[in-house]
């Protein structure tokens, strides 16, 4: 059985080193990405099995990288699970309209990131 990936995408250090640390102590091998560009390229190439993703980055917002991912026709199968401080009613249905899966308010527990993780990965 090959190991499963998980992209986390954070412009915050801190958050994505959390969530990587979650992560990767379940077992999972986990790439990081600091912006939505990035987090387009590497879930091109490795294919991850899940993301973890900010909506509020510089440059482009996790909203716009969702809409790419559920566009590309090598990444739209891989669930999004939406990890933000933005906590709107709003902002949950606007993000399942762009195509996420799931979606975590920070601050986050660790046993909420698992939940996301054994719900969709």
């Amino acid at each position: 059985m090959t190991m499963k990936k998980v992209l986390v995408v954070d412009d915050s250090l801190t958050d994505l080193t959390n969530i990587k640390n979650i992560v990767s102590a379940a077992g999972y091998l986990v790439f990081t990405a600091t912006s939505g560009q990035e987090a387009l390229d590497i879930a091109k190439t490795e294919k991850p099995d899940m993301i973890f993703l900010d909506i509020i980055m510089p440059d482009q917002d996790g909203f716009g990288t969702c809409r790419k991912l559920a566009a590309g026709s090598e990444t739209k199968g891989i669930p999004v699970v939406f990890v933000s401080s933005k906590n709107q009613k709003v902002d949950r249905l606007w993000g399942q309209l762009q195509g996420a899966k799931g979606y975590v308010v920070k601050p986050y527990t660790p046993q909420e990131i698992m939940d996301q993780l054994h719900a969709l990965a």
